[in-house]
């Protein structure tokens, strides 16, 4: 008997960790297919559907070089969902300064590079991908990950999103000093708190420290801050999950990233979790 199928369409720009996110689902129990042509997709999933070990969840990974599902992929999609299919687009991206370096730490040229060089081929790559991005449900910014954090991300999202309506939340520390995490859905400012940084004995320290925890949250707008932040969640959480939504990322940010996010993140986590949402924590910015 024909079953739906999750199919997870992974893809982004080139060096982002496609690679690597297709290894992790593999871990994670998808059927995973690199770079399936298009001409046979929908005879792969009629497999799939039909398959009598049970797949129900599948991977696949595009990229440049199936062009053709680039040109196709909106009435691709369309008729997967037509067909009773759960489908997503996972977009991986990081700077083009970490593109660059990854390209020369690996001594590979970009795909797209050329004669005119690697930073040539990625501004070529991203106009021809920025309609699959903006299709994308999850961007995943790479750029300030390692393989463990992006390990522990897709873990997240594609382990607990089995329970029927959950959502997976994140929520990320960082410094406004080094720019907005890009995958943030929801973002909070805390530079308004008084700031640890300017207290001696407490500025090598960070918010994972006991006594800038202390400084920070037993404070009585820090904790109105978390109070109010939990209370929205409360709010919109549930119209989330009525919407479908599998997966949110609530940024908090700081000057630095350091301190004062850092401890908000844990805090808010742990009340959260009380009200029934648990999350993941990732500290973006922590050491620098």
């Amino acid at each position: 008997m024909k079953r739906a199928l999750h199919v997870v369409i992974v893809t982004g720009m080139a060096g982002a960790g496609k690679s690597t996110a297709i290894h992790v689902l593999e871990d994670l129990g998808f059927y995973c297919i690199d770079n399936l042509p298009v001409v046979l997709l929908p005879r792969f999933l009629d497999l799939c559907e039909n398959a009598t070990e049970g797949i129900t969840r599948v991977a696949l990974g595009i990229d440049l070089r199936e062009r053709e599902f680039l040109r196709g992929y909106p009435a691709v999609l369309d008729e997967l969902a037509r067909k009773g299919h759960r489908v997503e687009v996972l977009f991986f991206d990081a700077t083009d300064d970490v593109l660059m370096r990854r390209f020369s730490e690996t001594r590979r040229p970009h795909p797209l590079a050329g004669d005119d060089g690697a930073l040539a081929g990625i501004a070529r790559e991203r106009e021809q991908i920025s309609d699959l991005r903006e299709r994308a449900v999850r961007v995943i910014d790479t750029s300030a990950l390692t393989i463990h954090q992006l390990r522990g991300e897709l873990t997240l999202r594609y382990t607990t999103a089995l329970v029927e309506g959950a959502i997976n939340l994140l929520l990320v520390s960082f410094g406004y000093k080094f720019g907005l995490p890009a995958d943030a859905d929801v973002v909070f400012d805390a530079r308004f708190l008084a700031n640890p940084f300017f207290v001696d004995e407490l500025r090598p320290r960070d918010g994972l420290d006991p006594a800038v925890a202390h400084f920070v949250i037993e404070r009585d707008e820090t904790r109105q801050f978390i109070d109010r932040i939990a209370d929205l969640m409360d709010f919109m959480l549930p119209s989330y999950q009525r919407e479908g939504k599998t997966a949110l990322t609530i940024g908090v940010g700081c000057t630095g990233g350091r301190h004062r996010s850092v401890a908000i993140v844990e805090r808010l986590g742990q009340v959260l979790s009380d009200k029934g949402f648990p999350a993941q924590m990732r500290h973006r910015d922590i050491g620098r």
